[in-house]
Order: structure tokens, then sequence, then C-alpha cells
């Protein structure tokens, strides 16, 4: 009990409660109703042959059938209304191969299942440490979700297959006695096959539960990152827009720029040419700065 209380405490159990258990929940639940519908299936059908002499008729012919539906070996005995004994008659077809492969596919899901909800419980650190385990889970669930897609086709076909081969109106056709038309041949009772209906159903259940469980855990990979467009794979600095050129901020553009700005200015435009800095600029100074003080004191 110590180490069971120990688990518990331990446990992020508030995974349950978010898409990535909850999917995993639901999957476990779902591939159990899957293969147990199906790997626990038995059915029975009945048929009366009811002969001209009534002393052969047999009016409860019982054939049993059963999973792995390998109805090649289920047989009957049904009477030739010859005057003879019994003669021995088999079902056709063996769809063992469908029903077997939906089985084991819902087994192994019921397993992982239980495993992945486990490591989300206990080692949810560890698990997205690095995306390693969230990447391994994706491969993983989508190896199942192809598995369900296979298994539920497969199975879903091999299931009309049996409801044809055990359908009695069918398998009376393989008594030669009903053959004659002074002997009376009909099916009393079919089977019933809604277990195998619901195990398909479960089938294609599972295949939208794993399906739509792939988005979850792949955003738990990290992948996303790089398909969003937040990861750089290099660090180059990107080119500069054409706008931000040396036309634009160059020597020659802001030059231009300049002498543009000189032309609107009428008042002053200075000249910052060699010559034009020495002498006219002397000249200016000695002719509007100089000589005002002078004037300023000869008026005091």
């Amino acid at each position: 009990m110590d180490v069971v209380n120990q688990l518990v405490a331990t446990g992020q159990f508030t995974i349950i409660k978010q898409p990535l258990g909850f999917m995993k929940i639901l999957q476990w639940i779902f591939a159990i109703f899957a293969f147990s519908t199906c790997g626990s299936y038995s059915g029975m059908f009945k048929m009366s042959v009811e002969c001209k002499n009534r002393s052969e008729s047999d009016l409860s012919i019982e054939v049993e059938f059963e999973y792995p539906f390998r109805l090649h070996q289920v047989y009957f005995d049904a009477p030739t209304c010859k005057g003879e004994s019994p003669e021995r008659l088999f079902l056709i077809g063996d769809y063992s191969s469908s029903a077997e492969f939906f089985v084991t596919v819902g087994v192994f899901s019921f397993l992982y299942s239980m495993a992945a909800l486990s490591v989300y419980v206990f080692v949810l650190e560890k698990y997205r440490e690095g995306c390693k385990g969230a990447q391994i889970d994706f491969v993983v669930t989508s190896v199942f979700t192809f598995f369900w897609l296979v298994a539920s086709s497969a199975w879903a076909k091999g299931l009309s297959d049996v409801k044809a081969a055990t359908d009695p109106d069918k398998v009376l056709l393989l008594i030669e006695a009903c053959d004659e038309p002074e002997n009376r041949c009909r099916e009393v009772h079919d089977p019933v096959v809604s277990g195998l209906n619901t195990s398909v159903a479960f089938g294609f259940l599972n295949l939208i539960l794993w399906g739509g469980n792939l988005w979850f855990v792949f955003k738990e990979t990290g992948w996303m990152a790089a398909f969003g467009g937040t990861y750089a794979p290099s660090q180059e600095k990107a080119p500069a827009p054409e706008s931000f050129g040396q036309e634009g901020y160059g020597q020659e553009g802001y030059a231009q720029q300049g002498d543009a700005y000189a032309g609107t200015q009428g008042g002053y435009q200075p000249d910052y040419g060699q010559g034009g800095y020495t002498e006219g600029g002397g000249d200016y100074q000695q002719g509007g700065y100089e000589q005002q003080p002078t004037s300023f004191a000869n008026q005091m």
C-alpha cells in the first residue's frame, strides 16, 4: 500500500483532464470494446428439413460457429430423405485472417494506450524532455491509426462474407434433399450478429480516436515550431530593403537632398568650397560683424 500511495502522490493526474491524456483513456476503453465484441462472439442458426417420409425428417438442425470464423471447419448432419444415413456437410469460407488481425490490433492498442497513459501520469517530465518521447509517441500513434484503418475495413468486408456464409437460406442449398420438390426445407432461426456489427462500429470509432489524437501528440513533438516558421536554420542577417540602399541614404543621394534643400533656402546659401569659404566668408565677417560694433560705439 505504501508503494501505491507513493505512486499516487507523485503522479500528475491533471494530464487526464487535458486532451492528450483524455484521448488515451478513450482509446483504452474503445479498444477493449472492439476486440471483446469480436473475439468473444459465438453464434448459431437453425434449419428444418422435412422429408416425404416423415420418419427421416430433421426439424431442428443446429449449426454453431464462433470466432475466429473458420467456417470451413464447421459441419452439420442433414438427412438425405432416401433412407440412408445423414450426410455431413461443411460451411464455406475461412475468415479468420481479417478477424484475428482486427482483434490483434485491438489488444495491442489497449496495451499501448495503458502504457502511454502511465507515462503521461508518472514520467511526464521525461516524456517532454528533448521531445524524444513525444516524437516516438507520434510515430506509434500514426502506425496504430493506419492499422485501425486496415483492420476495420478488412473486418467489415470479412463480416459481410460471414453473414453470407451463415445465411440459412444459402446453407440449405448445400443439402441435396432440398433439391427435391416433395421435401420441404426452411430456416428456423437466423444467427444474431449484432455483436459483430458493434465490433465494426467500434473499429471505426478507434480509427477516429487515434487519427484525432495525432494532432495533440504532434503539438508535443516540437515540430510545430519548424512548421510555424519560428525556427531559424541559420544566423545570416537578412539583406537591407532597397529603400534603404545607397540611393536613399548614400553619399550621392544625401548630396542631392542637400542641394535641393539649399535651393529652397533663398536667404542663406553658404558656399562650402575652398575659395568661397576663405574669401567670401572673410568679407562677410568684416563687413557684417566687425563694423557694426564700431558704429554703435561712435553713436554712444
